[in-house]
């Protein structure tokens, strides 16, 4: 392995340790000093790597993000140009399967829940960087379903609404599997909740028939499994 390649290694190695950490015990109890033991590195690596813990931070939750939309495009399985509502239904079906990742990646939204319990320094930066462009994609979707000239505040609702239930079909599954036990939302896998809550979202938005939208085909790709 070449130079710059142990130093990759080296640097994915933080990252993923960082991730871990930071995730179990937040940005303030974290110390460099666990997760260089965790990443099998020298205290100097993230200093050389990264600058400081703080960087640290803030490069953790960019890299995880950034491989979760690679993973998960908001566009995914779409080919050419789409209907809104086939659009709609693509961007939840590949949210639900970011929030859903159990890979490499996976504590993601364990951080992310720390990040809005106990805001960093480093939140306006992530908000800007990694989560504000999908939501610019959501609104324009949004937009387009609404028609005409809609009021931002309309469309900023819907958008939230839209990924509200996202998260609390698959961030409230353990509680959702103890409430409603014969009848678990998620049990007929991510593309029939990710077509009811596209069916709900629509008919809150007054899409003709929306119940009995039909499930879009859209193109497997790679990164496109559970």
């Amino acid at each position: 392995m070449t130079g710059n390649g142990r130093e990759d290694e080296t640097r994915r190695r933080l990252l993923d340790a960082a991730g871990e950490i930071f995730s179990c015990k937040g940005y303030q109890a974290a110390t460099v000093r666990e997760i260089t033991k965790l990443a099998k590195a020298n205290l100097a690596a993230i200093h050389y790597h990264f600058g400081s813990k703080d960087r640290l931070y803030q490069a953790v939750l960019e890299h995880a993000h950034r491989e979760a939309g690679r993973r998960y495009p908001p566009d995914l399985g779409l080919v050419g140009d789409a209907p809104p509502e086939v659009r709609l239904y693509a961007y939840i079906r590949a949210l639900l399967l970011r929030l859903e990742d159990k890979g490499r990646h996976s504590w993601l939204m364990r951080l992310m829940a720390r990040e809005m319990a106990e805001p960093s320094p480093n939140l306006t930066t992530v908000v800007e960087r990694c989560l504000a462009p999908a939501n610019a994609v959501l609104r324009d979707i949004v937009a387009a379903l609404l028609g005409g000239d809609p009021n931002p505040l309309t469309v900023a609702r819907f958008a939230q609404s839209i990924v509200g239930q996202c998260r609390h079909f698959v961030l409230d599954q353990p509680i959702l599997e103890r409430l409603y036990p014969d009848c678990d939302p998620s049990q007929d896998g991510v593309d029939a909740l990710a077509l009811h809550i596209t069916r709900f979202s629509l008919a809150a938005m007054g899409f003709p028939d929306a119940m009995h939208f039909p499930q879009p085909t859209l193109e497997p790709l790679c990164g496109d499994a559970l």
